[in-house]
């Protein structure tokens, strides 16, 4: 039997994408268990915001898998937030404490526009490490080379309100458009990822150029890509994915009944990690629960009635921490740079461990290998815990003593976890 071509969406969360390289680690492991070298599993590769910085270095060596995995990893495991943002005092005092400043007394400095900084950090590190990290330029060799066809990263426009996914692919795919949502081939250079990774607020906005098929051109100003996101699969399966691995950045459910709540008034970093966590988390879950709707829709309509239906069935592997980062983030605070604490301090971040308060915004720029090496671990055991969903998903499995052993002939598990397209 043919293989389906499977597609990985790597989701936003700023420092959170470490996870996902804990869990690229264990696929990697359990497939080279299964006797499988080199290539690679996943032939449609999407992110957004940091996870759109794990897409692309994931695609940039497609043709092998297995280091690509392990060059993130290396990155991941010994990250400090000065790769990321300036995080020594001048730095802090030059964007975060005047964009503070601002909040408070910009009806005074609104006549000097150079006293009107862009974000509560600078993330021009950022830019310095991708161009070191990442050789795009093999993107179009790999794409050609058949170990790729599609490479996608999402960003919101501030400039337009639209949702943009820009992509290539190995064929003449044609973008495609939904409500305020659209598709649009290009190069995949630096600037889209810094622009799909801008976590509003925090880091500056990034300009892109955008072209319709007349050949003009115009400049647009974008920000994260996960904010506006409604349908975080449909990228994946506009670009021909017949099932999708999905790596969330937050839990997909909490349990019901939790410690107690705190009664005081919400700090502004509480209220900031409310809305950080309502952009990368939310949209996720609804996206799976629709899904599984229109999957079950489907399987209730006889065959000629699914083959004349425009959706398909999409057979999905979502793999989301067992644990609140929130909590993981609330034991590291002490890591950041002591400007860094200071600045988040002013907005309501402090504490440690239980006692922590603002955890949640501290989660998505806790850039520090004590919290990344913790979230790669935890990624590492949720899919080792669920490595038979995994082997089953893929068609890998052991036998002959426990011996690994791969079948390229069986079929997509009978019951998947969720399914769909847009």
């Amino acid at each position: 039997m043919t293989k389906p071509v499977t597609g990985l969406v790597l989701t936003g969360g700023g420092a959170r994408a470490a996870y996902q390289v804990g869990v690229l680690k264990a696929i990697s492991r359990i497939r080279r268990e299964a006797g499988i070298r080199g290539g690679n599993p996943f032939p449609i590769i999407t992110g957004t915001s940091a996870g759109a910085i794990n897409a692309a270095a994931l695609a940039c060596y497609a043709d092998h898998f297995d280091l690509a995995v392990q060059g993130l990893a290396g990155i991941w495991q010994d990250f400090h937030a000065e790769q990321v943002y300036r995080a020594d005092a001048f730095g802090v005092i030059r964007t975060g404490a005047r964009w503070l400043t601002m909040l408070t007394a910009g009806w005074a400095l609104a006549r000097w526009r150079r006293a009107r900084p862009r974000s509560l950090l600078d993330n021009a590190p950022l830019s310095e490490l991708l161009q070191r990290m990442l050789h795009l330029d093999r993107l179009k060799d790999v794409l050609r080379g058949g170990h790729l066809r599609a490479v996608a990263v999402t960003a919101s426009s501030y400039t337009s309100g639209n949702h943009v996914t820009f992509y290539d692919a190995v064929d003449g795919l044609s973008p495609w458009t939904r409500s305020q949502r659209l598709a649009v081939r290009d190069d995949i250079r630096v600037e889209h990822l810094l622009a799909s990774s801008a976590i509003p607020f925090v880091f500056p906005a990034a300009q892109l150029s955008m072209r319709d098929g007349h050949g003009h051109t115009w400049p647009e100003w974008f920000g994260d890509g996960s904010m506006r996101q409604t349908a975080p699969m449909s990228p994946a399966v506009h670009l021909g994915a017949e099932r999708v691995v999905v790596i969330g950045a937050g839990r997909m459910q909490e349990p019901e009944l939790r410690r107690s709540v705190d009664t005081a008034y919400p700090t502004l970093a509480q209220v900031a990690g409310h809305a950080l966590s309502n952009i990368f988390l939310d949209a996720l879950a609804v996206d799976v629960e629709r899904l599984q709707r229109i999957n079950r829709t489907l399987a209730l309509l006889p065959a000629e009635a699914r083959v004349a239906a425009s959706l398909r069935p999409i057979d999905v592997l979502l793999i989301a921490p067992s644990q609140r980062l929130d909590d993981l983030a609330a034991r590291h605070l002490g890591s950041l740079p002591v400007p860094v604490r200071s600045l988040l301090r002013g907005v309501g971040v402090g504490g440690q461990g239980p006692a922590a308060h603002g955890a949640a915004l501290a989660s998505y720029l806790l850039f520090e290998s004590p919290y990344t090496r913790e979230l790669m671990a935890l990624g590492e055991a949720d899919t080792q815990a669920r490595r038979g969903e995994v082997e089953r998903f893929f068609g890998w499995v052991r036998r002959d003593g426990g011996l690994p052993h791969r079948a390229d002939t069986l079929p997509a598990p009978a019951v998947p976890q969720a399914v769909g397209g847009d």
